[in-house]
């Protein structure tokens, strides 16, 4: 299980204290909870994929802080994407993660600059 996950826990504690939280959880359950990917234990719902389990986010500050940790924190040391996507993967989900994993490292200034392929000379 990813090292964070205790402080990933503590973020979705402060989450679920968000009013609004339960209309964006209604939505989520309504789009994988038929399919049996979605299991709701103690007020935190989960999202199951074959044989993990891992905590269900929907707040847009704690899907960044999840997006920072998994790819820009000293542990992660700015990771390429598809690392990024493994770390994210193996400790949360939330409807179109993958996307925003990508958006994310797209928008990287370090990731940008790693990337650039040297300008050519006139």
């Amino acid at each position: 299980m990813y090292k964070n996950c205790h402080i990933l826990f503590q973020l979705l504690k402060k989450d679920l204290k968000d009013p609004s939280l339960s209309s964006k959880l209604d939505e989520i359950w309504k789009k994988v909870y038929d399919e049996g990917r979605c299991h709701l234990l103690d007020g935190i719902l989960y999202h199951r994929k074959k044989y993990t389990c891992v905590m269900t986010f929907s707040d847009r500050n704690v899907i960044n802080t999840i997006l920072h940790e998994c790819h820009d924190s000293v542990e992660s040391g700015n990771l390429s994407e598809d690392r990024a996507l493994e770390r994210v993967k193996t400790c949360s989900w939330w409807p179109n993660w993958r996307e925003d994993v990508a958006e994310y490292c797209q928008t990287c200034d370090r990731c940008q600059k790693a990337n650039r392929a040297p300008g050519n000379k006139f």
